[in-house]
């Protein structure tokens, strides 16, 4: 199949796969500003993302569409390698044109799962997984939250005790700033490039996907940021 081998096969799946993990972040943005402004509000919203069906088959798309774009990443990660063979180690100038992020990629990915495992399991974990599990509550210790307060008895539905907990310890919140400064880059470049190989980059859109990008990573990251910011100053 020419989606697995062949060079742009590959490519357009690392697209398509990269594109719909960006209309999850999207999601995922709107849905932590809520807990800046509604506590009930953003539980409402743990419970309706709880252990349904519709949202347990939405966890399984999004974790195969999370795999695909890991293993196709590197996948194409290595086939780059061994095309260049040796020359990958000559000392050569940078082009001017070739942005840092596109030269990390790779690097920055692997900052970004990372910190997404230990995501992962502050909140999913945590969460939908326990309801799955037929637990109502949960008691977590202040060390395996990471943070300055422990959850005792607390409903897996209380996705705002488990943000307030976690965003209390000053560490736990730079992790997550470093997370979304390398998920900044990897969207800067990732955005425009899966539009590039997916045929929309004439000569007017080519630049202006790149402003877009930007725009767009920094609006979600910045997001993001000023959840967790702002969840630790509650808690002084």
């Amino acid at each position: 199949m020419w989606l697995s081998s062949s060079t742009i096969g590959r490519k357009v799946v690392m697209s398509i796969s990269g594109l719909f993990l960006i209309l999850f972040l999207t999601f995922h943005v709107c849905m932590n500003i809520v807990a800046l402004i509604s506590a009930e509000g953003y539980n409402a919203v743990c419970g309706f993302l709880g252990a349904n069906w519709y949202a347990l088959v939405g966890t399984l798309v999004l974790a195969a569409g999370f795999f695909v774009h890991i293993i196709y990443a590197f996948w194409l990660t290595m086939q780059n390698r061994r095309a260049r063979g040796s020359e990958r180690y000559k000392v050569v100038d940078k082009p001017k044109s070739v942005e840092w992020a596109s030269q990390n990629m790779l690097v920055l990915g692997i900052i970004v799962i990372g910190i997404a495992c230990f995501h992962l399991y502050h909140f999913w974990y945590n969460m939908q997984l326990q309801e799955i599990l037929g637990n109502e509550t949960v008691n977590v210790a202040a060390c395996a939250v990471g943070a300055g307060q422990s959850l005792a008895n607390t409903s897996v539905h209380d996705g705002y005790a488990f943000i307030a907990a976690t965003f209390s310890n000053p560490v736990v919140v730079v992790l997550y700033l470093v997370w979304f400064v390398a998920l900044w880059f990897h969207l800067t470049h990732g955005f425009w490039s899966a539009l590039h190989t997916l045929g929309w980059n004439n000569n007017i859109w080519f630049n202006r996907w790149k402003v877009i990008a930007n725009v767009y990573a920094t609006i979600v990251c910045l997001g993001f940021a000023v959840v967790a910011i702002a969840f630790y100053f509650k808690s002084l």
